[in-house]
């Protein structure tokens, strides 16, 4: 299906799943929506940490439209799931969020690590993921961010199970895909970066490592769900981990000079 044909599918709500796999070559987007007093410190946030937050777009203030990304975009309708935060902690999810909608809010659409997956699938890397119809392994990570304001904490890494001999294939393509979290960050030996037991992702579902397998850790645009819990925010919607927007433009595009 297209981008445009996915989004409505999701719209309607015959699609509540993850979108790994869906509409290939689309890039895909993670999404935070924050009360406007704290765009600024969120932009700079993005800015001092580009490899789990590389920024694509940022709505105007009180408007859920993304004409950059897709002109029938509405950020209230269009991914399969959002959590609702207050104090830090998920309080609902839920399939739209068009009764939570007010002015005086700004979405922020992250690049995701699904855009490179065709890429890497079309080069003969398969992955587990999408051919088992699971959501992406996602952990918890010991890498420390750098903070902006009142947002902190650590990085969210998203696995792979690579084989050992396509792991320099695998790093070459995804470097291509800056905008979507580039090369990976760290490969094997988990618990270096903090990661004790691979079978407990902390999001999505595990994937199990066979003996000529490396495990292959991404940057991961759920990075910022850990720092609003971690600053125990007031207020905050963001996606649920795996279900993310499908835009119309494809996963190499870049954002216009001078957008932030």
């Amino acid at each position: 299906m297209t981008p445009q044909e996915v989004r409505a599918t999701i719209r309607s709500g015959r699609h509540k799943g993850p979108t790994a796999g869906l509409a290939p070559g689309a890039l895909q987007a993670n999404l935070v929506i924050l009360p406007k007093d704290q765009a600024q410190d969120f932009t700079e946030f993005c800015m001092a940490n580009p490899r789990p937050c590389p920024l694509l777009a940022r709505s105007e203030f009180g408007d859920p439209r993304l004409p950059d990304l897709g002109d029938e975009i509405d950020l209230r309708y269009d991914l399969p799931g959002y959590l609702v935060w207050k104090a830090g902690q998920v309080v609902e999810e839920r399939g739209d969020i068009s009764e939570l909608w007010h002015g005086g809010l700004v979405a922020f659409v992250l690049g995701c690590s699904f855009g490179f997956e065709d890429a890497l699938q079309k080069a003969g890397i398969p992955l587990r993921h999408i051919a088992t119809g699971r959501n992406v392994a996602m952990y918890d990570s010991s890498i420390e961010l750098m903070p902006v304001g009142e947002f902190s904490g650590n990085m969210v890494v998203s696995m792979r199970p690579i084989r050992a001999e396509q792991i320099d294939e695998v790093i070459r393509i995804c470097s291509e895909f800056p905008l979507c979290h580039g090369a990976p960050i760290h490969v094997g030996a988990p618990e270096k970066i903090g990661i004790s037991d691979l079978k407990r992702a902390d999001y999505g579902e595990p994937s199990k490592i066979l003996e000529n397998e490396v495990p292959v850790f991404w940057a991961c645009g759920v990075t910022p769900q850990n720092v609003i819990r971690n600053s125990q925010a007031n207020f905050a919607i963001t996606h649920a981990p795996g279900k993310m927007l499908i835009c119309d433009v494809s996963a190499d595009w870049q954002p216009r000079l001078g957008l932030f």
